[in-house]
């Protein structure tokens, strides 16, 4: 049985690159592709694939709030965070939203493979480079305060996004 994917990221020639090398996998399966965060959850409800693999920095509703959301109703679902950005704040809050992997963009596809085998066996996969990062920082500052933004309610998160992308207040 092959393991279900839907691929959540606003840029179309990056799902379709994607959708491709995929095809020469025997084991994994694209079942849907997703260009904004609302689609995303809708997409993951409709179809309830194995994993999801989720660009963080999306229109509409951000990656982190997208995992929230789909976890909140398919806890089962495996998501793994794949982006441009090795930042600490972006790695530590798409983890506290629940997923299970991170790597970044340039990462070779074969460990976005090898990270979707992973998660689908119950475990965490970060990428080596984003891990690097990760102790590093936390070797630096182990107790750093929540960020504003984690404080936020769901629903104020989405408006500081939807603001922040130039839509109006209405």
């Amino acid at each position: 049985m092959s393991i279900r994917v839907v691929l959540a990221d606003d840029h179309a020639i990056l799902r379709h690159g994607l959708s491709q090398s995929f095809q020469n996998e025997k084991d994994i399966e694209v079942v849907g592709e997703a260009q904004d965060g609302l689609s995303a959850v809708a997409l993951v409800r409709k179809l309830s694939p194995d994993v999801v693999v989720m660009d963080i920095g999306m229109p509409e509703l951000n990656g982190i709030e997208t995992t929230r959301r789909i976890l909140r109703e398919q806890p089962q679902v495996k998501i793994i965070g794949l982006s441009m950005h090795a930042g600490d704040k972006y790695v530590r809050e798409m983890f506290r939203a629940g997923a299970s992997g991170y790597l970044l963009k340039n990462s070779p596809f074969e460990e976005l493979v090898e990270a979707i085998k992973t998660v689908v066996q119950g475990k965490t996969f970060i990428s080596p480079s984003v891990g690097e990062l990760i102790i590093s920082e936390y070797v630096k500052k182990p107790h750093a305060a929540d960020s504003a933004y984690s404080v936020l309610s769901q629903r104020e998160r989405e408006v500081l996004q939807l603001v922040a992308e130039g839509k109006s207040t209405k």
